[in-house]
Protein backbone atom coordinates (compact mmCIF):
# COMPACT_ATOMS: atom_id res chain seq x y z
CA UNK A 1 0.00 0.00 0.00
CA UNK A 2 0.86 3.31 -0.65
CA UNK A 3 -0.14 6.87 0.25
CA UNK A 4 -0.47 9.50 -2.52
CA UNK A 5 -1.80 12.85 -2.35
CA UNK A 6 -3.97 13.83 -5.59
CA UNK A 7 -5.03 17.48 -6.75
CA UNK A 8 -7.56 17.33 -8.98
CA UNK A 9 -11.06 15.65 -8.58
CA UNK A 10 -13.21 15.68 -12.09
CA UNK A 11 -14.12 13.40 -13.93
CA UNK A 12 -10.72 11.70 -14.63
CA UNK A 13 -9.20 12.69 -11.39
CA UNK A 14 -12.18 11.76 -9.30
CA UNK A 15 -12.39 7.85 -10.68
CA UNK A 16 -8.60 7.88 -10.55
CA UNK A 17 -9.03 7.79 -6.87
CA UNK A 18 -12.04 5.50 -6.65
CA UNK A 19 -9.45 2.82 -8.69
CA UNK A 20 -6.85 3.17 -6.42
CA UNK A 21 -8.49 3.30 -3.31
CA UNK A 22 -10.12 -0.37 -4.49
CA UNK A 23 -6.95 -1.59 -4.91
CA UNK A 24 -5.89 -1.07 -1.24
CA UNK A 25 -3.70 2.49 -1.56
CA UNK A 26 -4.50 5.21 0.29
CA UNK A 27 -5.31 8.75 -1.29
CA UNK A 28 -5.88 12.21 -0.12
CA UNK A 29 -7.61 14.38 -2.69
CA UNK A 30 -7.63 18.36 -3.05
CA UNK A 31 -10.29 19.95 -5.60
CA UNK A 32 -11.78 23.27 -5.07
CA UNK A 33 -14.87 21.40 -4.91
CA UNK A 34 -15.26 21.01 -1.25
CA UNK A 35 -18.15 18.07 -1.82
CA UNK A 36 -15.94 15.67 -3.22
CA UNK A 37 -12.63 17.22 -2.00
CA UNK A 38 -10.46 15.29 1.15
CA UNK A 39 -8.77 18.46 2.34
CA UNK A 40 -9.39 22.22 2.65
CA UNK A 41 -6.57 23.25 1.01
CA UNK A 42 -3.01 22.20 -0.98
CA UNK A 43 -1.34 22.58 2.16
CA UNK A 44 -4.11 20.93 4.22
CA UNK A 45 -3.42 17.92 1.99
CA UNK A 46 0.49 18.20 2.06
CA UNK A 47 0.09 18.08 5.94
CA UNK A 48 -1.75 14.72 5.56
CA UNK A 49 0.91 12.43 3.76
CA UNK A 50 3.82 11.09 5.48
CA UNK A 51 7.49 11.50 3.99
CA UNK A 52 8.77 11.14 1.20
CA UNK A 53 5.56 12.48 -0.46
CA UNK A 54 3.94 11.73 -3.73
CA UNK A 55 1.52 13.91 -5.19
CA UNK A 56 -0.31 13.51 -8.47
CA UNK A 57 -1.46 16.59 -10.69
CA UNK A 58 -4.72 16.04 -12.20
CA UNK A 59 -5.67 19.53 -12.85
CA UNK A 60 -6.07 21.83 -16.95
CA UNK A 61 -2.95 22.17 -18.55
CA UNK A 62 -0.82 25.09 -19.02
CA UNK A 63 -1.86 27.85 -16.17
CA UNK A 64 -3.35 25.89 -13.87
CA UNK A 65 -0.93 22.95 -13.84
CA UNK A 66 2.27 25.17 -13.57
CA UNK A 67 0.59 27.39 -10.75
CA UNK A 68 -0.11 23.84 -8.89
CA UNK A 69 3.56 22.79 -9.64
CA UNK A 70 4.57 26.19 -8.06
CA UNK A 71 2.77 25.79 -5.06
CA UNK A 72 4.01 22.44 -4.05
CA UNK A 73 7.44 23.13 -4.59
CA UNK A 74 7.10 25.61 -1.59
CA UNK A 75 4.69 23.17 0.23
CA UNK A 76 7.06 19.61 -0.44
CA UNK A 77 10.40 18.30 0.76
CA UNK A 78 13.52 17.18 -0.70
CA UNK A 79 12.86 13.62 -1.49
CA UNK A 80 8.77 14.00 -2.58
CA UNK A 81 7.60 13.13 -5.84
CA UNK A 82 5.81 15.21 -7.84
CA UNK A 83 3.37 13.38 -11.30
CA UNK A 84 1.45 15.59 -13.69
CA UNK A 85 -1.12 13.42 -15.36
CA UNK A 86 -2.85 16.06 -17.01
CA UNK A 87 -2.68 16.58 -20.50
CA UNK A 88 0.20 19.22 -20.06
CA UNK A 89 2.39 20.32 -23.69
CA UNK A 90 5.54 18.07 -23.17
CA UNK A 91 7.54 21.52 -23.76
CA UNK A 92 5.97 22.77 -20.12
CA UNK A 93 7.64 19.42 -18.23
CA UNK A 94 11.16 20.76 -18.80
CA UNK A 95 9.93 23.76 -17.08
CA UNK A 96 7.67 22.34 -14.46
CA UNK A 97 11.10 19.69 -13.10
CA UNK A 98 13.34 22.20 -12.66
CA UNK A 99 11.18 24.50 -10.59
CA UNK A 100 10.77 21.00 -8.13
CA UNK A 101 14.90 20.35 -8.98
CA UNK A 102 15.60 23.51 -7.37
CA UNK A 103 14.20 22.08 -4.42
CA UNK A 104 15.23 18.57 -4.89
CA UNK A 105 11.87 17.03 -5.29
CA UNK A 106 11.05 14.52 -8.18
CA UNK A 107 8.73 15.08 -11.31
CA UNK A 108 6.90 12.43 -13.57
CA UNK A 109 5.00 13.57 -16.60
CA UNK A 110 2.79 10.42 -17.58
CA UNK A 111 0.25 10.77 -20.06
CA UNK A 112 -3.11 9.33 -19.13
CA UNK A 113 -5.73 7.31 -21.64
CA UNK A 114 -8.98 5.85 -20.51
CA UNK A 115 -11.50 8.62 -20.49
CA UNK A 116 -13.99 8.17 -18.05
CA UNK A 117 -14.27 4.21 -18.57
CA UNK A 118 -11.21 3.88 -16.90
CA UNK A 119 -12.36 3.64 -13.16
CA UNK A 120 -13.55 0.32 -14.74
CA UNK A 121 -11.32 -0.67 -17.34
CA UNK A 122 -7.61 0.74 -16.59
CA UNK A 123 -6.16 3.89 -18.05
CA UNK A 124 -2.99 3.55 -20.75
CA UNK A 125 -0.41 5.39 -19.06
CA UNK A 126 2.96 7.01 -21.11
CA UNK A 127 5.73 8.01 -18.29
CA UNK A 128 8.61 10.42 -18.63
CA UNK A 129 11.27 10.75 -16.03
CA UNK A 130 13.95 8.88 -14.19
CA UNK A 131 14.09 5.23 -14.41
CA UNK A 132 14.45 5.45 -10.19
CA UNK A 133 11.17 7.58 -10.01
CA UNK A 134 9.46 5.65 -11.96
CA UNK A 135 10.18 2.74 -9.96
CA UNK A 136 9.07 4.32 -6.49
CA UNK A 137 5.33 5.37 -8.22
CA UNK A 138 4.95 1.90 -9.77
CA UNK A 139 2.62 0.54 -7.30
CA UNK A 140 -0.01 3.85 -7.84
CA UNK A 141 1.17 3.03 -12.28
CA UNK A 142 -0.08 -0.59 -11.54
CA UNK A 143 -2.74 0.28 -10.01
CA UNK A 144 -4.33 2.35 -12.55
CA UNK A 145 -3.08 0.63 -16.21
CA UNK A 146 -5.31 -2.11 -17.26
CA UNK A 147 -5.46 -5.75 -16.15
CA UNK A 148 -2.94 -8.20 -17.91
CA UNK A 149 0.75 -7.17 -19.28
CA UNK A 150 2.43 -4.13 -17.70
CA UNK A 151 3.78 -3.74 -21.53
CA UNK A 152 0.62 -3.23 -22.79
CA UNK A 153 -0.58 -1.03 -20.49
CA UNK A 154 2.11 1.01 -19.49
CA UNK A 155 5.23 2.03 -20.88
CA UNK A 156 8.40 4.33 -19.48
CA UNK A 157 8.69 6.12 -22.79
CA UNK A 158 11.83 7.87 -22.05
CA UNK A 159 13.61 10.98 -19.81
CA UNK A 160 10.96 13.95 -18.75
CA UNK A 161 8.67 15.07 -21.21
CA UNK A 162 8.23 11.97 -23.41
CA UNK A 163 4.90 10.77 -21.72
CA UNK A 164 3.77 13.61 -22.53
CA UNK A 165 4.65 13.35 -25.79
CA UNK A 166 3.26 10.19 -26.41
CA UNK A 167 -0.10 11.12 -25.35
CA UNK A 168 0.54 13.99 -27.66
CA UNK A 169 1.11 11.52 -30.86
CA UNK A 170 -1.67 9.26 -28.79
CA UNK A 171 -4.05 11.64 -28.99
CA UNK A 172 -3.67 13.00 -32.70
CA UNK A 173 -3.89 9.54 -34.01
CA UNK A 174 -7.00 9.90 -32.14
CA UNK A 175 -8.61 12.13 -33.97
CA UNK A 176 -7.77 10.60 -37.45
CA UNK A 177 -9.42 7.49 -36.38
CA UNK A 178 -12.26 8.95 -35.51
CA UNK A 179 -12.64 11.35 -38.57
CA UNK A 180 -12.43 8.27 -40.71
CA UNK A 181 -15.33 6.63 -38.72
CA UNK A 182 -17.21 9.73 -39.03
CA UNK A 183 -16.83 10.18 -42.31
CA UNK A 184 -17.83 6.18 -43.39
CA UNK A 185 -20.93 6.96 -41.33
CA UNK A 186 -21.77 10.23 -43.39
CA UNK A 187 -21.12 8.60 -46.72
CA UNK A 188 -23.70 5.82 -46.04
CA UNK A 189 -25.91 7.85 -45.13
CA UNK A 190 -26.01 10.02 -48.01
CA UNK A 191 -25.50 7.40 -50.45
CA UNK A 192 -29.04 5.74 -49.42
CA UNK A 193 -27.67 2.47 -50.52
CA UNK A 194 -27.76 0.86 -47.05
CA UNK A 195 -30.86 0.26 -45.73
CA UNK A 196 -29.79 0.73 -41.94
CA UNK A 197 -26.32 2.40 -40.85
CA UNK A 198 -26.25 1.38 -37.59
CA UNK A 199 -26.73 -2.06 -37.51
CA UNK A 200 -23.20 -2.31 -40.49
CA UNK A 201 -21.93 -0.49 -37.94
CA UNK A 202 -22.70 -2.54 -35.02
CA UNK A 203 -21.23 -5.19 -37.90
CA UNK A 204 -17.90 -4.03 -37.95
CA UNK A 205 -17.38 -5.01 -33.99
CA UNK A 206 -16.58 -8.21 -34.63
CA UNK A 207 -13.88 -10.14 -37.25
CA UNK A 208 -13.07 -7.09 -39.53
CA UNK A 209 -9.53 -5.11 -39.56
CA UNK A 210 -11.59 -1.64 -38.56
CA UNK A 211 -12.69 -2.73 -35.31
CA UNK A 212 -11.83 -1.02 -32.18
CA UNK A 213 -12.69 0.63 -28.39
CA UNK A 214 -13.51 3.98 -30.40
CA UNK A 215 -15.71 1.68 -33.07
CA UNK A 216 -17.48 0.31 -29.77
CA UNK A 217 -18.17 3.56 -28.94
CA UNK A 218 -19.60 5.13 -31.51
CA UNK A 219 -22.10 2.08 -31.98
CA UNK A 220 -22.97 2.79 -28.23
CA UNK A 221 -23.88 6.33 -29.27
CA UNK A 222 -25.85 4.91 -32.33
CA UNK A 223 -27.58 2.61 -29.94
CA UNK A 224 -28.91 5.67 -28.57
CA UNK A 225 -29.43 7.88 -30.99
CA UNK A 226 -29.34 6.28 -34.35
CA UNK A 227 -29.44 9.11 -36.57
CA UNK A 228 -27.29 11.26 -34.25
CA UNK A 229 -29.82 13.98 -34.35
CA UNK A 230 -29.87 14.85 -30.87
CA UNK A 231 -26.44 16.25 -31.48
CA UNK A 232 -24.71 19.24 -33.18
CA UNK A 233 -21.96 18.78 -35.38
CA UNK A 234 -19.69 21.27 -33.78
CA UNK A 235 -16.59 19.88 -32.30
CA UNK A 236 -13.89 21.37 -29.87
CA UNK A 237 -10.50 20.42 -29.65
CA UNK A 238 -7.91 20.27 -26.48
CA UNK A 239 -4.92 21.50 -27.62
CA UNK A 240 -2.80 17.93 -28.39
CA UNK A 241 -3.82 18.33 -32.40
CA UNK A 242 -2.74 21.12 -32.82
CA UNK A 243 0.51 20.17 -30.64
CA UNK A 244 0.93 17.17 -32.61
CA UNK A 245 0.86 19.08 -36.43
CA UNK A 246 3.58 21.35 -34.75
CA UNK A 247 5.62 18.63 -34.19
CA UNK A 248 5.10 17.46 -37.51
CA UNK A 249 6.20 20.34 -38.98
CA UNK A 250 9.07 21.07 -36.84
CA UNK A 251 10.32 17.26 -38.04
CA UNK A 252 9.42 17.72 -41.39
CA UNK A 253 6.83 14.41 -41.22
CA UNK A 254 3.87 14.67 -43.78
CA UNK A 255 0.58 14.11 -41.43
CA UNK A 256 -2.06 15.32 -43.99
CA UNK A 257 -4.73 12.48 -41.86
CA UNK A 258 -4.23 14.22 -38.93
CA UNK A 259 -4.15 17.89 -40.07
CA UNK A 260 -7.37 17.10 -42.21
CA UNK A 261 -8.97 15.88 -39.03
CA UNK A 262 -8.46 18.75 -36.94
CA UNK A 263 -9.35 21.24 -40.16
CA UNK A 264 -12.39 19.46 -40.37
CA UNK A 265 -13.15 20.14 -36.23
CA UNK A 266 -12.64 24.12 -37.58
CA UNK A 267 -14.70 23.89 -39.91
CA UNK A 268 -17.64 22.01 -37.72
CA UNK A 269 -17.66 25.90 -35.56
CA UNK A 270 -18.52 27.75 -38.53
CA UNK A 271 -21.95 28.67 -39.66
CA UNK A 272 -20.67 30.53 -42.62
CA UNK A 273 -16.99 30.68 -43.92
CA UNK A 274 -15.15 33.63 -45.18
CA UNK A 275 -13.24 31.00 -47.46
CA UNK A 276 -16.12 29.42 -49.18
CA UNK A 277 -17.71 33.15 -49.81
CA UNK A 278 -14.69 34.19 -51.39
CA UNK A 279 -14.10 31.00 -53.66
CA UNK A 280 -18.01 31.41 -54.76
CA UNK A 281 -16.89 35.41 -55.35
CA UNK A 282 -14.02 33.79 -57.64
CA UNK A 283 -16.22 31.00 -59.68
CA UNK A 284 -18.60 33.69 -60.08
CA UNK A 285 -16.28 36.29 -61.12
CA UNK A 286 -14.05 34.32 -63.81
CA UNK A 287 -16.81 32.08 -65.22
CA UNK A 288 -20.25 33.73 -64.42
CA UNK A 289 -21.18 30.46 -62.20
CA UNK A 290 -24.33 30.84 -60.25
CA UNK A 291 -24.59 32.04 -56.68
CA UNK A 292 -26.17 31.75 -53.87
CA UNK A 293 -27.38 35.06 -52.14
CA UNK A 294 -27.00 35.73 -48.38
CA UNK A 295 -30.27 36.11 -46.52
Amino acid sequence: MVQLGLVGLGKMGFNMRERLRAAGHEVVGYDRNEAVSDSSSLADMVSKLAAPRMVWIMVPAGGPTRDTVAELAELLSEGDLVIDGGNSKFTDDKINSEVLAAKKIGYLDCGVSGGVWGKENGYGLMVGGAKEDVERAMPVFDALRPEGPREEGFSHAGSIGAGHYAKMIHNGIEYGIMQAYAEGFELMEAAHVIENVPAVIKGWQRGTVVRSWLLDLLVRALDEDPDLDDLEGYVEDSGEGRWTLEEAINNAVPAPVISAALFARFSSRQKDSAAMRAVAALRNQFGGHAVKKAE
